[in-house]
């Protein structure tokens, strides 16, 4: 199972900003996100434009994706 959870670095530790619930011990793996909160496209292989393009496409699905019943889909 995947569980991700938020947290900031600090002073040589990594502090939680939420508990995972039903886990009390696992590994884990630590990903630093930019302090600007912007995505580096070219390290994803894509550019401006089609990024713009993915972000039109995929926003057809928003509703669907909010929907109450999807909850199910963040536990697997």
């Amino acid at each position: 199972m995947l569980k991700s959870v938020k947290g900031i670095y600090r002073n040589g530790k990594v502090e939680l900003l939420e508990t995972p619930e039903e886990l009390t011990e696992g590994k884990v793996i630590v990903t630093f996100l930019s302090e600007s909160g912007f995505v580096e496209l070219p390290s994803r292989g894509i550019d401006r434009q089609q990024a713009g393009d993915l972000r039109v496409r995929l926003s057809r699905f928003t509703e669907d994706w909010e929907r109450p019943e999807m909850d199910i889909y963040d536990v697997l």
